[in-house]
């Protein structure tokens, strides 16, 4: 997958999870399984990131942050 593809798919993912932040705030009935959907989005955009790197054979951020 092109890295363009992939950093839009991350957008997407993150759009929706900002999207379920911001519905809970005003749904105070459903707080709990939005958040928990925005969760999901977030983990789903961090392991596309993360598949593209280690795909392409370099060190993902995570390790690179784990190091420092």
């Amino acid at each position: 997958m092109s890295r363009m593809a992939v950093l839009e798919n991350v957008r997407r993912y993150r759009t929706i999870a900002s999207l379920c932040r911001q519905t809970a705030a005003f749904r105070p009935a459903q707080k709990w399984t939005l958040l928990e959907q925005a969760f999901e989005w977030e983990r789903l955009a961090m392991t596309e990131l993360d598949t593209y790197f280690s795909v392409r054979g370099t060190t993902s951020r995570w390790d690179v942050a784990a190091a420092a």
